[in-house]
Parts: structure tokens; sequence; C-alpha cells
């Protein structure tokens, strides 16, 4: 089975904020499947297990922490080991400064980029190789500090936008676990340019 995490930050002062589409993309997952996420003993996380996509389905495990970001491995880590899951088969959606509002890209390790919350999965779990789902939410306007960026949410215009692209974002997920990594990034990066 795989595992789908969406970070972001707990609470409704953050739910809307650019810091948590990886939380709204998973919240959609979830949606779709007709299901909702509920805590999980001990772990510090919030998950379903659902079958994800059209027929013949993936069965996939949806999660999110219901820790801060900058400390979410601890409980993705534990939620892995409640659902005996390796870390190979882990996919972490998560806002990305580095992309364009709108910009999607999927990979398979590599660094952080200076993002806390995929600092402490990769340090939660002794590897940094598992598949990332970027959804690019663009760089701060003028001298805006990234961290007040990230925490705020998105404009009017980004707004107007937004269900299409966390709607994509889904869909690029539905494919890595229905088609595999490398043909959902050539079906992805393709159609995007």
């Amino acid at each position: 089975m795989h595992a789908v995490i969406g970070l972001g930050n707990p609470g409704p002062s953050y739910a809307a904020t650019r810091h948590n589409v990886g939380q709204m993309v998973v919240g959609l997952l979830a949606e779709r499947a007709g299901g909702r996420l509920s805590s999980v003993r001990s772990t510090g996380a919030l998950a379903l297990t659902a079958h994800i996509g059209p027929p013949p389905s993936a069965k996939a495990l949806l999660g999110v922490s219901t820790e801060y970001m900058n400390v979410s491995g601890g409980p993705i880590k534990a939620l892995l080991a409640y659902f005996s899951i390796d870390p190979d088969e882990l996919m972490v959606v998560h806002d990305d400064l580095d992309l364009p509002f709108g910009a999607l890209r999927l990979k398979r390790g590599g660094g952080e980029g200076g993002h806390n919350g995929l600092k402490s999965i990769s340090q939660a779990l002794g590897t940094r190789d598992y598949i990332r789902l970027r959804c690019g939410i663009g760089r701060p306007p003028g001298r805006q500090d990234p961290a007040d960026f990230v925490l705020s949410p998105f404009s009017a215009r980004e707004r107007a936008d937004l269900g299409a692209v966390i709607e994509e974002a889904a869909d690029a997920a539905v494919d890595v676990l229905a088609r595999g990594l490398t043909a959902a990034q050539m079906r992805l990066h393709t159609d995007r340019g």
C-alpha cells in the first residue's frame, strides 16, 4: 500500500494558507473516495485508507499530521509504522516557493530546498528517497519574508484558479498510484511544459 501525505499546519487559522496546499490535495482525494480523515491512535496524525482513482483503483493511505509543519516528521513516521508502509511507498504533497503558482512537479528524492516540513520528514525517516509532489506557490512579492508569505492566504487572483490546481495535483497523485512515477512524470511534465 502507498501513502499520500499532505503537508500543512493544523487548525482553521492555517487551513487556507499557501503552506497548506498539500493538505488541500489530500482532503480532495479523501472527498473523492467518499471518506474522511480521522485520528489514528498514538501517531499525531489523521488518516484514511481508501481505494483511489478509477477502477481498478489502488488502495492507499491518505494522511496529514496534526502537528505543525516543522515537526511533522515524527507523526508521519509513526503513521507509516502503524500501517506497515515502507518509506519507498511514500508520496509527500507540499508547497514549493521555487515553482510559479499552479506549477506541479513530481520527483523522487533530492534535497529539501529549505522546506522545513520535508527536512523534518527526511530526518525522522532517515532517508530522502520518497516521492514528492511539488505544488508551486511562487515567490513572495518585494521584500516579504518567505515565512510570512507561506503562512498567508492565497491572493484573490490565485483563489480563482486554486480549485483547478488542487484538482490537477490530486489527479497527478492518482496517476502515480495507477501508472507509476515515471509514467506520471512523463504525462504531467509533458502536458504542462
